[in-house]
């Protein structure tokens, strides 16, 4: 199996995955956390959606690089998710209920009416689920990551103390100071490109998992806002590391086996939490 491994790891693509894969599961973590607490959990659903609604509409446009229309799309869609989720007529789950919803029937729809593709069903298959897009990375396309990887690292290092604030109680940090609503924006806009990022890994599908399940499992066992998030971060990393790897040899579709593999590292937190607990 090692020798097999090796082998696997000559190839350009797979080492392109795995670089793609750590980075993304990284940023997807960091926010995992704040988003749990502030239970916004499914907002990685709607923008998830969003996004594939924006891909299916540069796939019509016949985009040469599609990244340019589906990155700025979702942010737009984060700013309005926001906005119509503090908005006291629609409430946050109802807002991203619908952007979820309309983003996948009106994406899938576009995506039957004017697809060219021989292969309908694999393209709408491999967005939904990222079952091989992860493996047919360009030198491009994982520049961009890095590059979009490290904006978005640094930007939750150096707002940090700030969305520690905006996280746990808005109204104290609007008391102290804090641009509550700017913040929230910023955080929305982070998640946005994070969302775009994690489709080829996962798939707009299964992106709510890779954010959530790391920040879960390390709640089992830390307690204090950093330690959660470092935790949460170290698991993201592993367990997308081993689910490509995993899923390279046995040959098993990347986001599920990444997904399955952090439902098992919940299940292993959630033990030891209830060991110390006791």
């Amino acid at each position: 199996m090692i020798e097999k491994l090796a082998l696997y790891l000559s190839y350009p693509f797979v080492r392109y995955a795995l670089i793609v894969g750590i980075l993304i599961a990284l940023c997807s973590s960091l926010l995992g956390v704040t988003l749990v607490l502030k239970r916004f959990s499914f907002i990685g659903d709607g923008l998830s959606h969003a996004a594939f609604g924006a891909i299916s509409i540069a796939s019509v446009m016949n985009l040469t690089n599609q990244m340019l229309f589906v990155l700025p799309a979702t942010v737009l869609c984060a700013i309005l998710l926001l906005r119509t989720g503090s908005n006291t007529k629609i409430r946050g789950d109802a807002a991203i209920a619908m952007v979820s919803v309309g983003a996948l029937a009106v994406g899938y729809l576009l995506m039957n009416l004017f697809s060219t593709s021989t292969n309908l069903s694999g393209d709408v298959c491999s967005t939904l689920f990222g079952s091989t897009s992860i493996l047919t990375l360009t030198g491009e396309e994982v520049w961009l990551c890095i590059v979009l990887s490290i904006a978005v690292v640094a930007v939750f290092i150096l707002f940090y103390n700030r969305i520690f604030a905006v996280t746990f109680d808005e109204t104290f940090a609007a008391a102290v100071g804090t641009r509550v609503e700017a913040c929230n924006l910023l955080i929305a806009v982070i998640i946005a490109v994070i969302i775009v990022l994690a489709m080829n890994l996962v798939g707009s599908l299964l992106i709510s998992a890779l954010v959530i399940f790391p920040a879960l499992a390390a709640m089992r066992v830390f307690k204090s806002f950093l330690s959660v998030t470092l935790c949460s971060a170290v698991l993201s990393v592993t367990c997308a590391a081993l689910g490509i790897l995993i899923s390279i040899l046995a040959a098993t579709p990347v986001g599920s086996t990444i997904v399955v593999i952090d439902i098992a590292a919940f299940a292993v937190f959630s033990l030891i939490g209830h060991f110390i607990g006791d």
